[in-house]
């Protein structure tokens, strides 16, 4: 399975502010519950699940809704537009669309703009 960090394991995915519950089959975005269709949840818990990674579109196709290649259709895109307005501001972070392929999910990375600082002079002396 995809991300292993002391904050994830086969059961969770977590970052700076999604959360998935694989178990209980559940989502939060800053610590509110996201209210997630089935198919949404699967759709993002597979992209989840292999984080980094594009998945076609065909595969998406096939392991959320059992659809064969033959068949055409906008589902896939409809669900991927609800996920990200359900995601909000992040959605362009989480959800990328690769293109004639397929989506890929990329994890929350804080911004690197202030990585050179060093400690936070707020910290000193706390």
């Amino acid at each position: 399975m995809g991300l292993q960090t002391a904050s994830n394991s086969p059961y969770r995915y977590q970052d700076s502010h999604l959360e998935l519950d694989f178990v209980r089959k559940q989502a939060s975005l800053d610590s509110h519950r996201l209210t997630l269709t089935r198919k949404e949840y699967d759709l993002l818990a597979l992209l989840v699940e292999n984080a980094g990674e594009i998945i076609p579109r065909p595969v998406l196709l096939q392991r959320v809704w059992g659809y064969s290649d033959e068949i055409r259709t906008r589902t896939l895109d409809v669900h991927v537009r609800r996920l990200r307005k359900k995601l909000g501001s992040y959605s362009e972070q989480y959800i990328e669309t690769i293109f004639g392929i397929g989506y890929r999910f990329q994890p929350f990375r804080a911004s690197q703009r202030f990585a050179g600082l060093g400690a936070s002079p707020l910290a000193v002396g706390a």
